[in-house]
């Protein structure tokens, strides 16, 4: 027998490659009609939860953009009660349970309640509580929205 030449060789290697089965195509070489229907239907099954929890993500980002604008807008009537002359916080101080005259009117969407009452802030008359026997100068101011939790509250001074 005669030597092949290099051409010979690619021949014969690729003559056993297709007896081994390589370089064929293979029955199973892409996805079949089935296979892609039950992928489909995972893909599906799975969605719904997700996109239910999405769901959820997005309604809590509204609930907390709104409870942001509420914090804004309290935070804005404290800035403006606590910019107000000390004599027109004095005559509008109700006490610490009664909405002052600062308040918005019954029946506003988001009420803002405003609270205004002597501070006892050096305990003078030795009772442990700050809202009686107010010391001269010192007022308690506490902005709230009617029917929540949230709320600002601060001390200012003549």
């Amino acid at each position: 027998m005669s030597h092949p030449d290099a051409s010979g060789d690619v021949q014969r290697s690729r003559a056993g490659a297709r007896r081994r089965g390589l370089g064929r195509r293979s029955r199973q070489a892409g996805l079949g009609y089935l296979e892609v229907l039950v992928a489909a239907a995972l893909i599906a099954i799975a969605l719904v939860p997700a996109t239910e929890a999405l769901r959820g993500g997005l309604d809590a980002a509204d609930v907390a953009h709104g409870e942001r604008v509420r914090a804004d807008r309290l935070r804005d009537r404290l800035e403006t009660t606590l910019a107000a002359p000390y004599g027109t916080l004095a005559a509008a101080a109700a006490g610490p349970s009664t909405p002052s005259t600062l308040s918005d009117p019954a029946g506003s969407t988001d009420r803002i309640l405003v609270y205004l009452a002597p501070y006892d802030g050096d305990d003078a008359d030795g009772d442990g509580d700050a809202m009686t026997g107010g010391d001269d100068g010192l007022l308690w101011v506490r902005v709230t929205i009617d029917g929540t939790a949230l709320a600002f509250e601060t001390v200012t001074a003549r």
